[in-house]
């Protein structure tokens, strides 16, 4: 099992590994990965082992803050379950069964510029900790974490290698919309199951068109298979990696 610390970094609590040393030591660049609505902090931790990124690649792997153990009508429980912002999943399922998908993809989630300052502040905080060349950071994540990813990338004009997008969808579109010139000839890749039933796979093509048509140098990964993230996408992410990266 691969070695990790475990600190607080801005506001949110961040699994570190990788590097020189196994927990984030050395200059080399950084892959910041976001979990899922309703995963815990580590849950994918575990890809450190599995991606093959550059030599002294540095991962870190952050928190959501809110917790959704103490929201019992979730259906949660005890386990360390967390949510970036909170979502009405009966309410945006029924939403998408009647059809109802520009509703879903115009919504701007009540949490989303607040998780979006979060994350920010930590970005900042782990790229100056831990000496990350400039340029040299890639965000991503899987489900909302990806969804917060992109929000990130088209908002906060910060400098990055490339975004990884497992498995998201496309939010706030009328605000993303105006914002895409900022992805022109940025590495981006987008992965999605063509039988994901909880975020459509049409709604993936969407966010895909979008990100294309501005000019994004987008990797578009389609598998068959559902809310997931398989071999075949880790594979395309470590080849992703070793593009976008110095080595």
């Amino acid at each position: 099992m691969a070695k990790v610390r475990r600190e607080r970094v801005g506001e949110l609590e961040v699994v570190i590994t990788g590097g020189s040393d196994g927990v984030g030591g050395g200059n080399g660049p950084l892959l910041v990965l976001l979990h899922g609505f309703g995963a815990p902090g580590t849950d994918l931790v575990g890809l450190s082992s599995m991606l093959s990124a550059p030599a002294g690649t540095r991962f870190a792997f952050p928190a959501a803050p809110l917790s959704l153990s103490s929201v019992p009508e979730l259906g949660f429980g005890m386990m360390d379950a967390r949510a970036w912002w909170l979502i009405d999943i009966e309410r945006i399922q029924a939403q998408l069964q009647a059809g109802r998908v520009d509703r879903v993809a115009t919504e701007v989630p009540a949490g989303l510029a607040a998780a979006r300052d979060k994350l920010n502040q930590t970005l900042d905080e782990l790229e100056r900790g831990l000496g990350v060349p400039a340029g040299q950071t890639v965000l991503g994540g899987f489900s909302q974490g990806a969804m917060l990813s992109t929000d990130v990338m088209l908002r906060s004009g910060r400098e990055l290698a490339g975004v990884v997008l497992w498995s998201g969808t496309i939010i706030a579109e009328s605000e993303w919309r105006p914002l895409l010139p900022k992805v022109a000839n940025l590495p981006v890749l987008q992965s999605h199951g063509v039988m994901d039933p909880l975020l459509p796979f049409e709604q993936a093509e969407r966010l895909r068109d979008h990100l294309s048509g501005a000019g994004a140098k987008l990797d578009f990964v389609a598998f068959r298979g559902g809310h997931e993230i398989p071999e075949l996408v880790l594979d395309k992410t470590s080849a992703f990696l070793k593009r976008v990266l110095l080595t």
